[in-house]
């Protein structure tokens, strides 16, 4: 029995020891009464064999969550009782030591301080898995440091850990080979852990007091923060952990499943998280019941809802407009005297107001001759119909001959068709009817209207002398818009100041702030204050630029005429965009000569436009290049400023509206839609009071060019 055993723990031996310290390491195991003897055992071996300092035996507990401290060597007894290193943490070397089969080697620093310190100093440090028996992952684990003079024998240490798992493996089942049924029952337990970890939902289970007792990942994410987590997390958790008992206490007396809504905080972001609490009582021990909690995340689920309640009530207004645009065009329809009515492509009347009805229906108590009329009333117009389809999109007008069934007399009718297409592609033709009869009425009246010819001059002398009235009115009027526009240009001054004052006094204390005046910041307070800053230097802009359209519109805008070289000016833009095409992918082109005679203008509004067409070109380009370019007509004495991109382009339905104040482009790869849509409205204005222009030349997906052409001497005015 005993040389069954020795062999059986025998195999795999070193060839570095000799077979006296094998079979001493064989005896010491199969002497040792339980774990913590053979660890002892393990380490002593080790260090007479193997060249360890100092080494440590861990094993892996119930819940296969912790590697807890069983033998040391070299290693003071409270230390090795007070280890507890997290073997989930992904992060840790331990991770994939307990799930390998070989040796691995790291920092003692890797462990992390309270490990640091148990092994006496920083060092390097080998780790050898223990696996008991056939078990897929380890069952503890031999950390070792290695003698000052030299290495570790790893095949001693590979060979000591074989010996140590088999060892394990007997003492861990009972005498027939079989597991025990404690080991049964953690077997269980670690499959039960693995299972509640397995699911993304967060799962706990609480005494009646509410104390959690099982809780797994997703649900310690919600409701417990470690001891040196964030102010901020902390907070979020302690709220999470109030608004959860107090769900759980109206559910204290039930006996049997119950759901609800519970609104949470995300301790990572602090956003809201709407879960769906399903809480079950559970017999937890004899005469006392916990509750099984089972948190699901429904907030996009709701907002999903939310928004399906949104678009059905858009749904439900739409249709009631249409309704109310049908019942519109019925009394529209109905309130026309001349007869109206819609054709398809088939020819079938879908739509007739009641004067078309009468000379085109049969009614219930017509006579044949009536019913004659109106075949023949649809044949004309059936003739009519086809020459419409003839003339496409054009109008088609046509004299017919009707009859009205009912008296049988003639009516001289005008007819006017067009085509249009309907929702479904097909089209159909809108004939109105007009009746020439009282052309003929008219005609008779003319000598009674040229009696009262004078009359009417009467009248017209009268109307004559309201219209100077009327004039005189719209004089006066132009005044009070004149008034009325002075007023608005100093409103929006007085407007301006008053907001540029609170703004300054917010961008100074925000830059303060930032720059940790007042004390330092967390990087999301960091991060919110550069917001604000930038969305009030934004509004900044908007002002300035509302203020500008004023000014150009009342024509009080000044010029200062000076002489400058345009390329400095060009020099002066690209600093101010450095950062931010140091920041891009893009490549950047310049080509501005010196040799350009010196400008006479106003240098600030030049500036004011290149930066605008500059600062666009950049924005609306991903990738690709972005290039300015000027040159001299001395034909003309003109200079042109060109800003090419590779950007995504503008269509030509939308280069107009552009330059349109508060427009954008319609394009639909235009993401962003910052500022007030008022650069290249100001710039085309500026341009114009510079006595120059300017042009795009865009496509969709092919770039844009803008072109800056002024005079280069501008006179004094």
């Amino acid at each position: 029995m005993v040389e069954a055993a020795r062999t059986s723990l025998s195999r795999g031996r070193p060839e570095g020891t000799d077979a006296t310290a094998r079979l001493d390491l064989v005896d010491r195991l199969r002497a040792a009464p339980d774990i913590g003897a053979c660890g002892s055992g393990a380490l002593q071996w080790l260090a007479a064999h193997a060249g360890i300092e100092r080494g440590l035996f861990a094993r892996v507990d119930d819940t296969e969550r912790e590697l807890v401290g069983v033998a040391g060597y070299g290693v003071p007894d409270d230390a090795v009782a007070s280890v507890r290193l997290d073997c989930r943490d992904y992060d840790t070397p331990l991770s994939w030591v307990i799930t390998g089969k070989d040796l691995a080697s790291f920092d003692a620093a890797e462990l992390g301080k309270r490990a640091g310190d148990m092994l006496l100093g920083p060092g390097p440090i080998t780790a050898a898995p223990v696996f008991p028996g056939d078990e897929t992952q380890a069952g503890g684990v031999l950390l070792l440091t290695p003698a000052d003079d030299g290495g570790i024998d790893e095949d001693a240490v590979e060979w000591a850990a074989s010996v140590l798992g088999m060892r394990l493996g007997q003492l861990m089942q009972g005498g027939d080979g079989r597991p025990t049924w404690g080991e049964r029952l953690k077997r269980e337990r670690a499959w039960l852990y693995g299972v509640i970890e397995a699911v993304t939902d967060p799962i706990l289970l609480t005494d009646p007091e509410g104390r959690i007792l099982i809780a797994n990942r997703g649900a310690e994410d919600l409701l417990v923060a470690e001891a040196d987590a964030s102010e901020g997390r902390r907070h979020a958790v302690a709220l999470n952990n109030l608004m959860f008992s107090a769900s759980l206490a109206p559910l204290s007396q039930l006996d049997d499943a119950r759901r609800r809504e519970l609104l949470l905080v995300d301790p990572v972001d602090g956003s809201d998280l709407l879960l769906e609490l399903i809480s079950t009582p559970l017999q937890i021990r004899s005469g006392e019941m916990g509750k099984v909690a089972i948190l699901r995340n429904v907030t996009d689920l709701n907002r999903a809802f939310d928004e399906l309640q949104t678009n059905y009530k858009k749904l439900h207004k739409t249709e009631a407009e249409a309704r109310g645009e049908r019942d519109r065009l019925d009394l529209i329809l109905n309130s026309v005297a001349d007869p109206i009515l819609v054709t398809n492509a088939e020819g079938e009347v879908v739509l007739m107001n009641p004067p078309a009805a009468r000379i085109l229906t049969v009614g219930d108590e017509s006579d044949h001759a009536a019913e004659r009329r109106v075949r023949a009333n649809d044949a004309m117009l059936s003739s009519f119909l086809s020459n419409v389809y003839t003339r496409a999109k054009q109008p088609w007008r046509a004299e017919l001959k009707l009859t009205d069934p009912e008296s049988g007399a003639e009516l001289p009718i005008e007819a006017i068709g067009t085509t249009y297409a309907e929702a479904s592609g097909e089209s159909a033709v809108v004939t109105v009817l007009h009746d020439r009869s009282e052309a003929a009425e008219k005609a008779r009246l003319y000598e009674q209207v040229f009696r009262h010819s004078a009359e009417l001059e009467e009248k017209v002398r009268e109307a004559t002398a309201e219209l100077a009235e009327q004039n005189e009115l719209l004089r006066r009027q132009a005044l009070e818009l004149e008034r009325a526009s002075a007023m608005k240009s100093q409103f929006l001054a007085n407007v301006s100041h008053e907001l540029r004052t609170p703004l300054n006094a917010m961008l100074g204390y925000t830059s303060l702030l930032l720059e940790s005046v007042y004390g330092e910041l967390t990087p999301q307070q960091h991060d919110k204050l550069s917001r604000v800053a930038a969305n009030a230097n934004h509004l900044t802009t908007i002002i300035t630029d509302v203020l500008d359209i004023a000014k150009i519109e009342a024509g009080k805008i000044p010029v200062t005429i000076e002489e400058f070289r345009l390329s400095d000016l060009v020099e002066a833009v690209l600093a101010e965009f450095e950062p931010l095409v140091a920041d891009s992918d893009l490549e950047v082109c310049v080509d501005v000569s010196r040799e350009i005679p010196p400008l006479r203008s106003d240098p600030g509004k030049v500036k004011q436009i290149v930066i605008n067409l500059f600062s666009n070109a950049l924005k609306f380009t991903a990738d690709g290049s972005v290039s300015l370019a000027a040159r001299h007509d001395e034909t003309r004495d003109l200079v042109t400023i060109e800003v090419v991109d590779t950007g995504i382009g503008i269509s030509a339905d939308n280069q107009k509206a552009v330059f349109e104040a508060f427009g954008h482009s319609a394009h639909p790869l235009t993401t962003d839609k910052s500022g007030a849509g008022l650069g290249l409205s100001i710039s085309r204005r500026l341009a114009e009071v510079l006595g120059g222009k300017i042009e795009l030349e865009s496509a969709p997906g092919e770039g844009s060019t803008f072109k800056l052409t002024i005079p280069r001497r501008l006179p004094s005015s």
